[in-house]
């Protein structure tokens, strides 16, 4: 049995976008060179950067490809970061709790290193900011503030921000406001333009295309400093540009925005098939998230189970043949309880037995069948186990 319910960390290579990458990858020609074989890598990389802006409601020149999601995390919040002290000091940034770690990572950065003041701001216990605790931070800050920045659907825990109502308020402050948006794209209907976002990170590989290729969309009135000093190819960043990583982009993104429609709404079936699952299979466990139907992500459904490790619960899972997540962080093979479940209020106790359930192209109601009967065996080993 081999049942893959990880799409939240990578989801596999439509053939479409194979195809069409591995057609890129034979052509030869760097984009920045004046001669024909770099002009026609050019125009290669130009239309692939327009057929990406189509898709989420932005102009061409907004599209800054990056090596990632994660770089292009970074070089928002640092380059944003920097560019607001230029003409006057402005340490605050102003952060919800449970953010993913390329964002806490990179404004914890700051904080350390160049004086940055961090100010986290605290979410509900299904993980969501309350706009009028944004309007209050910004406040506070009494023009001191950098920037802020949410994610549009939390990784871990599924729940969608309230990303347009906490735009128009940094908006009203004059204050750029970033948005993670990797989990998002591709399940969520996004519109840069539409969103009053400064700036919205996105990566190629959660929604079918490769590794090592994402964009940082960033608006025309938002200035970034660079993280990386070269040749100036891109609007806050240097280095040669990967033209087959960008068509293979272009793909995936088309293929996600034409099923908008079709895609989110049979996952959230099947998301909603895999809780009552789950749920019928182990009674004890806990859905956590925003309600299904409430402003959460169509494919993912995370729980937590009593009197378990969820490492534990994943490996015995893994051995029967399922793919799943803890969702938690761990360095140094040390297991780390969850940040983002503890920003929600829940228990240390509690969020060490966090599992993640993620959904995506392939998933099958056998896929949640196969899980729901192996579940049980597996949840009674990791609970007599214990909490380490």
């Amino acid at each position: 049995m081999s049942v893959y319910l990880d799409h939240a960390a990578t989801t596999p290579m439509r053939p479409e976008v194979l195809s069409a990458y591995v057609d890129a990858l034979s052509v030869v020609g760097n984009p920045a060179s004046i001669h024909n074989h770099g002009q026609r890598a050019k125009r290669m990389l130009e239309e692939a950067r327009e057929r990406v802006a189509a898709t989420i409601g932005c102009e061409p020149v907004e599209v800054v490809f990056t090596g990632g999601g994660t770089e292009a995390i970074n070089l928002a919040i640092k380059g944003l970061w920097w560019a607001r002290q230029q003409d006057h000091v402005r340490p605050h940034l102003l952060v919800p709790g449970g953010e993913h770690h390329a964002t806490v990572d990179s404004v914890q950065w700051l904080t350390r290193s160049e004086g940055a003041i961090a100010e986290w701001l605290p979410v509900d216990h299904h993980g969501r900011l309350n706009p009028e605790i944004l309007r209050e931070a910004l406040q506070g800050t009494a023009g001191s503030a950098a920037l802020t920045t949410a994610v549009w659907g939390n990784n871990e825990v599924g729940t969608v921000q309230p990303v347009a109502e906490l735009a128009k308020i940094a908006a009203e402050y004059g204050v750029p406001f970033h948005v993670d948006a990797v989990a998002a794209l591709g399940y969520l209907p996004l519109n840069f333009a539409e969103s009053g976002a400064s700036a919205m990170s996105i990566s190629a590989h959660k929604i079918g295309g490769p590794v090592g290729i994402g964009a940082l969309v960033l608006g025309r009135r938002a200035t970034v400093v660079a993280l990386q000093h070269g040749g100036g190819q891109q609007r806050g960043r240097s280095g040669t540009q990967d033209v087959a990583g960008a068509i293979a982009f272009a793909v995936a993104a088309e293929h996600a925005h034409a099923e908008l429609e079709t895609f989110p709404a049979r996952l959230a079936h099947l998301r909603d098939e895999l809780v009552e699952a789950v749920q019928a299979a182990v009674p004890e466990a806990v859905f956590r998230g925003a309600p299904a139907g409430e402003g959460r992500l169509p494919g993912n459904a995370h729980f937590t189970f009593p009197g378990c490790e969820g490492d534990s619960l994943l490996f015995l899972l893994d051995a029967m043949g399922v793919s799943a997540s803890t969702g938690s962080a761990c360095q140094a093979g040390v297991p780390e309880t969850s940040h983002v479940l503890t920003a929600m209020g829940i228990p240390e106790s509690q969020a060490r037995g966090a599992l993640r359930f993620t959904l995506g192209h392939g998933t099958t109601s056998e896929d949640i069948a196969a899980l729901a009967e192996v579940l049980p065996g597996a949840y009674e080993r990791a609970r007599a186990a214990g909490l380490a």
